[in-house]
Protein backbone atom coordinates (compact mmCIF):
# COMPACT_ATOMS: atom_id res chain seq x y z
CA UNK A 1 0.00 0.00 0.00
CA UNK A 2 1.46 3.82 -0.95
CA UNK A 3 2.12 6.00 1.85
CA UNK A 4 -0.99 8.12 2.67
CA UNK A 5 -0.27 12.07 1.66
CA UNK A 6 -1.28 15.12 3.55
CA UNK A 7 -1.70 18.81 3.04
CA UNK A 8 -1.15 21.34 5.97
CA UNK A 9 -2.77 24.60 6.21
CA UNK A 10 -2.21 27.23 8.61
CA UNK A 11 -1.83 30.84 8.09
CA UNK A 12 0.75 31.09 10.89
CA UNK A 13 3.85 30.13 9.60
CA UNK A 14 5.57 29.09 13.27
CA UNK A 15 2.52 26.79 13.64
CA UNK A 16 2.40 25.76 10.37
CA UNK A 17 6.45 24.67 10.46
CA UNK A 18 5.84 23.21 14.51
CA UNK A 19 2.78 21.28 13.64
CA UNK A 20 4.71 19.63 10.22
CA UNK A 21 7.37 19.06 12.80
CA UNK A 22 5.52 16.66 14.93
CA UNK A 23 3.79 15.16 12.38
CA UNK A 24 6.98 14.03 10.70
CA UNK A 25 8.13 12.42 14.24
CA UNK A 26 4.56 10.70 15.30
CA UNK A 27 3.70 9.95 11.54
CA UNK A 28 6.68 9.24 9.47
CA UNK A 29 5.25 7.47 6.57
CA UNK A 30 2.57 10.15 5.91
CA UNK A 31 4.11 12.26 3.21
CA UNK A 32 3.17 15.85 3.65
CA UNK A 33 3.03 17.06 -0.08
CA UNK A 34 1.55 20.52 0.17
CA UNK A 35 1.41 23.80 2.62
CA UNK A 36 -1.18 26.00 2.49
CA UNK A 37 -0.86 29.51 3.73
CA UNK A 38 -4.01 30.40 3.28
CA UNK A 39 -7.75 28.71 2.03
CA UNK A 40 -7.67 29.56 -1.52
CA UNK A 41 -4.00 27.82 -1.83
CA UNK A 42 -5.22 24.94 0.19
CA UNK A 43 -8.23 24.26 -2.15
CA UNK A 44 -5.78 24.05 -5.11
CA UNK A 45 -3.61 22.17 -3.30
CA UNK A 46 -6.93 19.84 -2.47
CA UNK A 47 -7.58 19.53 -6.38
CA UNK A 48 -4.31 19.29 -7.62
CA UNK A 49 -3.14 16.58 -4.78
CA UNK A 50 -5.90 15.08 -3.87
CA UNK A 51 -4.36 14.64 -0.28
CA UNK A 52 -5.31 11.46 1.86
CA UNK A 53 -5.58 13.97 4.94
CA UNK A 54 -5.91 17.53 5.22
CA UNK A 55 -4.60 19.43 8.29
CA UNK A 56 -7.17 22.73 8.24
CA UNK A 57 -6.36 25.94 10.05
CA UNK A 58 -10.55 26.85 10.83
CA UNK A 59 -9.72 30.70 10.21
CA UNK A 60 -7.41 32.03 7.05
CA UNK A 61 -7.70 34.53 4.82
CA UNK A 62 -8.93 33.78 1.39
CA UNK A 63 -11.33 30.52 2.55
CA UNK A 64 -11.98 29.47 6.00
CA UNK A 65 -10.94 25.91 7.08
CA UNK A 66 -14.93 25.19 6.69
CA UNK A 67 -15.14 26.78 2.95
CA UNK A 68 -11.97 23.98 2.39
CA UNK A 69 -13.26 21.01 3.80
CA UNK A 70 -16.58 21.07 2.37
CA UNK A 71 -14.80 21.04 -0.98
CA UNK A 72 -12.87 18.30 0.99
CA UNK A 73 -16.14 16.59 1.71
CA UNK A 74 -16.10 12.85 0.40
CA UNK A 75 -12.70 13.57 -0.81
CA UNK A 76 -9.83 13.57 2.03
CA UNK A 77 -9.70 13.27 5.72
CA UNK A 78 -10.18 16.14 7.90
CA UNK A 79 -8.18 17.43 11.23
CA UNK A 80 -9.10 20.88 12.18
CA UNK A 81 -6.51 23.09 14.11
CA UNK A 82 -8.95 25.36 15.96
CA UNK A 83 -8.67 27.75 18.95
CA UNK A 84 -12.22 27.05 20.05
CA UNK A 85 -12.72 26.59 23.60
CA UNK A 86 -13.92 22.99 24.96
CA UNK A 87 -17.56 23.68 24.58
CA UNK A 88 -17.37 24.68 20.96
CA UNK A 89 -15.39 21.57 20.43
CA UNK A 90 -17.96 19.37 21.60
CA UNK A 91 -19.99 20.32 18.15
CA UNK A 92 -17.09 17.87 16.51
CA UNK A 93 -18.60 14.49 15.13
CA UNK A 94 -15.56 12.53 16.36
CA UNK A 95 -16.45 9.59 13.81
CA UNK A 96 -16.04 12.23 10.57
CA UNK A 97 -13.38 14.85 11.73
CA UNK A 98 -11.03 15.31 14.57
CA UNK A 99 -9.12 18.77 16.05
CA UNK A 100 -6.04 20.16 17.42
CA UNK A 101 -6.35 22.97 19.84
CA UNK A 102 -4.02 25.63 19.94
CA UNK A 103 -1.57 25.51 21.27
CA UNK A 104 -0.69 22.28 19.74
CA UNK A 105 -0.20 19.24 22.44
CA UNK A 106 1.58 16.39 21.19
CA UNK A 107 -0.44 14.03 22.91
CA UNK A 108 -4.07 15.28 21.31
CA UNK A 109 -2.21 15.19 17.92
CA UNK A 110 -0.62 11.68 18.74
CA UNK A 111 -4.74 10.64 19.16
CA UNK A 112 -5.48 12.88 16.25
CA UNK A 113 -3.19 10.67 14.11
CA UNK A 114 -4.34 7.48 15.50
CA UNK A 115 -8.06 8.02 14.92
CA UNK A 116 -7.00 9.46 11.01
CA UNK A 117 -5.26 5.99 10.77
CA UNK A 118 -8.01 3.89 11.80
CA UNK A 119 -10.28 5.57 9.06
CA UNK A 120 -8.25 5.36 5.99
CA UNK A 121 -9.47 2.10 5.16
CA UNK A 122 -12.63 3.65 4.97
CA UNK A 123 -13.81 5.77 2.18
CA UNK A 124 -13.81 9.76 3.37
CA UNK A 125 -16.70 10.47 5.17
CA UNK A 126 -19.35 13.25 4.14
CA UNK A 127 -18.74 16.49 6.59
CA UNK A 128 -21.70 18.27 5.59
CA UNK A 129 -23.72 17.72 8.90
CA UNK A 130 -21.05 18.73 11.24
CA UNK A 131 -19.84 21.52 8.91
CA UNK A 132 -23.23 22.99 9.57
CA UNK A 133 -23.04 22.73 13.16
CA UNK A 134 -19.75 24.54 13.07
CA UNK A 135 -20.60 27.09 10.70
CA UNK A 136 -23.58 27.84 13.31
CA UNK A 137 -20.80 28.62 15.84
CA UNK A 138 -20.09 32.50 16.31
CA UNK A 139 -16.92 32.50 15.53
CA UNK A 140 -17.30 30.39 12.12
CA UNK A 141 -19.97 32.60 11.19
CA UNK A 142 -17.90 35.64 11.93
CA UNK A 143 -14.57 34.24 9.78
CA UNK A 144 -16.16 34.17 6.53
CA UNK A 145 -18.98 36.75 5.36
CA UNK A 146 -18.79 36.39 2.03
CA UNK A 147 -18.17 34.51 -0.95
CA UNK A 148 -14.59 34.90 -1.80
CA UNK A 149 -13.99 32.07 -4.63
CA UNK A 150 -15.59 30.27 -7.18
CA UNK A 151 -15.11 27.10 -9.59
CA UNK A 152 -15.72 28.29 -13.23
CA UNK A 153 -15.00 26.39 -16.03
CA UNK A 154 -12.14 27.77 -18.71
CA UNK A 155 -12.45 25.65 -22.15
CA UNK A 156 -12.00 22.22 -20.42
CA UNK A 157 -10.56 23.27 -17.61
CA UNK A 158 -12.29 23.60 -14.36
CA UNK A 159 -10.08 26.50 -12.50
CA UNK A 160 -10.55 27.99 -8.85
CA UNK A 161 -11.09 32.29 -9.07
CA UNK A 162 -11.41 34.36 -6.16
CA UNK A 163 -14.00 37.06 -6.98
CA UNK A 164 -10.99 39.57 -6.73
CA UNK A 165 -9.85 38.84 -9.89
CA UNK A 166 -13.56 39.08 -11.72
CA UNK A 167 -14.25 42.53 -13.28
CA UNK A 168 -17.95 41.59 -13.72
CA UNK A 169 -20.41 39.02 -13.69
CA UNK A 170 -23.15 38.48 -16.41
CA UNK A 171 -25.68 36.15 -16.72
CA UNK A 172 -25.71 34.32 -20.22
CA UNK A 173 -28.80 32.02 -20.45
CA UNK A 174 -28.23 28.69 -18.16
CA UNK A 175 -24.65 30.38 -17.52
CA UNK A 176 -22.88 32.91 -15.82
CA UNK A 177 -20.32 34.66 -17.60
CA UNK A 178 -16.96 35.55 -15.45
CA UNK A 179 -15.25 38.21 -16.95
CA UNK A 180 -11.28 38.68 -16.12
CA UNK A 181 -8.29 41.06 -16.33
CA UNK A 182 -7.47 38.03 -19.57
CA UNK A 183 -10.08 35.59 -20.62
CA UNK A 184 -13.58 34.66 -19.70
CA UNK A 185 -14.95 31.61 -17.69
CA UNK A 186 -18.35 30.40 -17.10
CA UNK A 187 -20.13 29.14 -13.54
CA UNK A 188 -23.57 27.23 -13.47
CA UNK A 189 -24.55 29.64 -10.25
CA UNK A 190 -27.18 32.02 -11.27
CA UNK A 191 -26.56 35.96 -11.03
CA UNK A 192 -29.13 36.45 -8.39
CA UNK A 193 -27.88 33.68 -5.91
CA UNK A 194 -24.35 35.90 -6.33
CA UNK A 195 -25.98 39.14 -5.67
CA UNK A 196 -26.79 37.21 -2.34
CA UNK A 197 -23.20 36.08 -1.40
CA UNK A 198 -20.68 38.65 -2.56
CA UNK A 199 -20.05 41.53 -0.98
CA UNK A 200 -22.17 44.97 -2.12
CA UNK A 201 -18.82 46.85 -1.24
CA UNK A 202 -17.25 45.33 -3.71
CA UNK A 203 -19.69 44.22 -6.41
CA UNK A 204 -22.74 46.42 -7.57
CA UNK A 205 -25.58 45.73 -9.25
CA UNK A 206 -26.02 47.76 -12.28
CA UNK A 207 -28.71 46.15 -14.46
CA UNK A 208 -30.93 42.87 -13.77
CA UNK A 209 -27.93 40.80 -16.06
CA UNK A 210 -24.64 41.95 -14.42
CA UNK A 211 -22.74 42.57 -11.27
CA UNK A 212 -19.58 44.52 -11.83
CA UNK A 213 -16.51 45.21 -9.23
CA UNK A 214 -16.22 48.88 -8.08
CA UNK A 215 -12.64 48.94 -8.00
CA UNK A 216 -12.34 47.59 -11.96
CA UNK A 217 -14.60 50.83 -13.14
CA UNK A 218 -12.40 53.82 -14.63
CA UNK A 219 -15.43 55.89 -15.46
CA UNK A 220 -19.25 56.29 -16.15
CA UNK A 221 -20.85 58.81 -19.10
CA UNK A 222 -24.01 58.60 -21.05
CA UNK A 223 -24.03 57.74 -25.28
CA UNK A 224 -25.74 59.30 -27.36
CA UNK A 225 -29.23 58.17 -26.46
CA UNK A 226 -28.72 59.05 -22.89
CA UNK A 227 -27.91 55.78 -21.55
CA UNK A 228 -25.53 55.29 -19.05
CA UNK A 229 -22.52 53.45 -19.13
CA UNK A 230 -19.03 52.05 -17.56
CA UNK A 231 -15.55 51.92 -18.61
CA UNK A 232 -13.28 49.68 -17.11
CA UNK A 233 -9.79 49.59 -16.58
CA UNK A 234 -8.75 46.73 -17.84
CA UNK A 235 -11.02 46.14 -20.46
CA UNK A 236 -12.35 47.23 -23.86
CA UNK A 237 -15.69 46.93 -23.67
CA UNK A 238 -18.34 49.29 -22.05
CA UNK A 239 -21.31 47.63 -19.54
CA UNK A 240 -24.74 49.26 -19.75
CA UNK A 241 -26.14 50.88 -16.69
CA UNK A 242 -30.06 49.95 -16.26
CA UNK A 243 -31.81 53.75 -14.59
CA UNK A 244 -33.13 51.94 -12.00
CA UNK A 245 -29.27 51.29 -10.83
CA UNK A 246 -27.93 55.06 -12.22
CA UNK A 247 -27.92 56.68 -8.98
CA UNK A 248 -25.23 54.78 -7.80
CA UNK A 249 -22.45 56.41 -9.82
CA UNK A 250 -24.08 60.38 -9.45
CA UNK A 251 -21.18 61.55 -8.02
CA UNK A 252 -18.70 60.43 -11.35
Amino acid sequence: MKHPTAIVAEDEATLRAELIEQIGKLWPELSIVGEAADGVQALRLLDELRPDVMFLDIQMPGATGLDVARQASGRSRVVFVTAYDEHAVAAFDHGAVDYLLKPLQPARLFTAIGRVKERLGEAPSDLGAVLDRLAALPGAAQARQYLRWINASVGQTLKLITVDEVLYFQADNKYTRVALREGEALIRKPLKELVEELDPQLFWQIHRSTLVNATAIAGASRDFRGRLQLKLKERNEVLLVAESYAHLFKQM
